[in-house]
């Protein structure tokens, strides 16, 4: 008899979950809930699943998963409601931007029940409200953005409407994790017009960009002349330094030769037979002399008796035998001024 019992309940069962119509589901979609089961006095709730008793037509209590006792006839189960994470796709809608720019969105709602009771008997059909809701709240926010904004602040707008949705579905039992936008369509002369800002943005960037290129390199330039003006000036400074030791050093080397020549002139002169010897090199400076008139100018002036070689060197040897004699002192202020020199020449080294 129990046999007999248990396999027409299971019958029933069976055919009841077969022909049950499921809550809140549509033909597209059916995510929401199962089957409304029969109350055969012992039902196994399954994961991740809430089911609403109504004990009488009230609300008795709600079975959790596993093993449940239920009174027949008395209690039925009422709801069944899902407790997993829902993807709502909310349908596509027009929305007016701040700058009254027409925009066709749509977008993906992620929720999730959490009080099956407030699910149950809060809103009549809680996709539908959602849904509306999602819409509803996604042309409020638009409308308070302007078109630029809506592309760049595309998360600021997800987490305004996961916030205006929940603020909204607290009283149904449900909780909106996420809202992700799918789609945005402009209207095509928009979408040119869009396109047209874009290039006119890269070509001022490439504008800018070339400008400051040639402000860097006429810097660049300016700052090699610089530096080449410096090096420059430094090398003729340098040059002109080395250009007044080296004179300086000629000057010296000249001053001390002449100098010796003096010394050595006079030395030979105190010697025996030094009148003949001046007599000789004044007579080789005449002809010399001679031999270079009229290169450099053409103006000559020259004494009345130019031949006569002899003469001239009598002469000039009587000058300086007359000098010698009225200035003796002159040999002795040779000497000091050549060893003056030579002073000079050795405190400078």
């Amino acid at each position: 008899m129990l046999r007999t019992l248990f396999r027409a309940g299971g019958a029933i069962l069976q055919q009841t979950q077969r022909t049950a119509p499921r809550l809140w589901v549509t033909p597209a979609q059916q995510r929401w809930a199962s089957s409304l089961p029969m109350n055969t006095a012992v039902l196994f709730v399954p994961q991740q699943e809430a089911w609403v008793v109504e004990r009488m037509g009230r609300f008795h209590r709600i079975l959790e998963p596993g093993l449940n006792f239920l009174i027949p006839i008395l209690d039925r189960v009422r709801y069944v409601q899902s407790l997993k994470e829902i993807v709502i796709d909310v349908p596509e809608q027009s929305a007016v931007s701040l700058d009254n720019v027409t925009l066709q969105i749509d977008g993906v709602l992620y929720l999730r029940i959490l009080n099956p009771f407030k699910a149950s008997y809060g809103v009549e059909d809680p996709e539908y409200a959602v849904t509306q809701l999602a819409q509803t709240t996604m042309r409020s926010e638009l409308g308070k953005l302007t078109l630029d904004k809506v592309f760049r602040e595309r998360e600021s707008l997800n987490s305004n409407m996961v916030h205006s949705i929940n603020q909204a579905s607290d009283d149904w039992g449900i909780r909106c994790l996420r809202y992700e936008i799918k789609d945005i369509h402009v209207p095509p002369r928009v979408k040119e017009s869009m396109q047209m800002q874009v290039e006119a943005e890269r070509k001022k960037r490439a504008t800018v960009l070339e400008s400051e290129g040639t402000r860097e390199a006429a810097i660049n330039v300016a700052e090699g002349r610089k530096q080449a003006q410096i090096l420059a000036s430094e090398g003729q400074k340098e040059e002109q330094i080395n250009k007044a030791a080296g004179e300086a050093q000629a000057v010296l080397a000249k001053a001390e030769a002449k100098s010796k020549a003096i010394r050595l002139l006079s030395d030979a002169l105190a010697e025996q037979n030094g009148n003949a010897a001046a007599s000789l090199s004044v007579a080789e400076q005449y002809v010399s002399a001679f031999s270079n008139l009229a290169k450099e100018s053409n103006t000559i002036l020259l004494p009345s008796n130019t031949g006569d070689i002899s003469g001239m060197v009598t002469q000039a040897m009587t000058i300086y035998s007359t000098l010698a004699k009225t200035t003796p002192r002159i040999a002795e202020a040779v000497e000091e001024k050549c060893d003056e020199t030579q002073d000079q020449s050795a405190s400078t080294h």
